[in-house]
């Protein structure tokens, strides 16, 4: 199975492009709840690949407008690319979302294949599935008290490197689920607004301390992007799915794409025991 069978192809695909503004691509990534956007110019009537915008990347550079100086080049796959071998890449690289461009032909974007697409094929068992899910975890969890105000905890989201934090009690029991997706949705673009970063806290809450307003102020000098002041409790997925160790990699793939996630929490004995990612599961291709 090649790529082509399995990626989104450009007819299919939603792009941005050059030239554009941030405010293009934050639209889509609340439309869609993807992670990047594939970014395009057209020269002689051919749709060019130009690179990657992530919601990293608009978080991080708030003050940066520009399509051209967002975009990042990201390696690329040829469309009979063996899909193993583009799991192997995504597994090694960290990759969700790899363009696959035609190298051939004046680098005209043919498509994209997502990790969703690999772990779609592990569902339907095109790919291998049969190791355990014990054995593929990710033992260390992010984790974030319930109460903890929103933009502070997309910081602990960015600072882990990682695309969601699991939701602790009083009893530092699990309470709910927070993923990058549920923050880019309720993010809002602001325009012409020197520094909100107060907004972190109110004065007499128990998290204004200095640093965290001072992170709010040195984090968005013109809060472009806006992230509300609640607390993750007000945000968070509640219901969570779980999942046990003996489960297989293939029931794993069909969970996170029945319930449009990427990541279940590990469950033993009705503790917290890991994290089941979906890049993860690349581990038994």
């Amino acid at each position: 199975m090649n790529v082509a069978d399995a990626m989104t192809p450009r007819g299919e695909l939603v792009t941005v492009e050059l030239p554009g503004t941030r405010d293009d691509v934050l639209t889509y990534l609340q439309d869609h709840g993807f992670s990047s956007v594939p970014v395009t110019k057209e020269v002689d009537g051919v749709d060019v690949y130009r690179g990657i915008i992530s919601r990293d990347t608009l978080i991080k550079r708030p003050d940066e407008n520009q399509l051209a100086l967002l975009a990042e080049e990201v390696e690329t796959l040829s469309p009979d690319t063996d899909l193993s071998e583009a799991a192997v890449h995504m597994r090694e690289t960290g990759a969700r979302r790899v363009p696959v461009v035609d190298r051939a032909d004046n680098d005209e974007l043919d498509g994209i294949i997502t990790l969703t697409d690999v772990v779609r094929a592990i569902a339907r068992e095109q790919l291998p599935g049969e190791t355990q899910v014990g054995e593929l975890a990710t033992a260390a969890v992010n984790t974030t008290y319930v109460g903890t105000p929103l933009a502070v905890a997309e910081r602990e989201i960015n600072h882990a490197e990682v695309p969601y934090t699991v939701v602790l009690d009083d009893d530092g029991k699990m309470t709910g689920m927070l993923t990058e997706v549920d923050i880019v949705e309720i993010a809002r673009v602001v325009e012409g607004e020197d520094d909100t970063g107060e907004a972190l806290a109110e004065e007499d809450s128990e998290w204004a301390w200095e640093g965290i307003k001072a992170v709010g102020n040195s984090y968005f000098p013109t809060r472009n992007v806006e992230i509300p002041a609640e607390p993750v409790a007000e945000i968070m997925t509640s219901d969570v799915i779980t999942i046990g160790k003996t489960k297989t990699a293939t029931e794993a793939a069909q969970m996170l794409i029945t319930n449009e996630i990427e990541q279940i929490p590990l469950v033993s004995g009705g503790d917290l025991d890991g994290i089941v990612r979906d890049i993860d599961l690349l581990e038994g291709v």
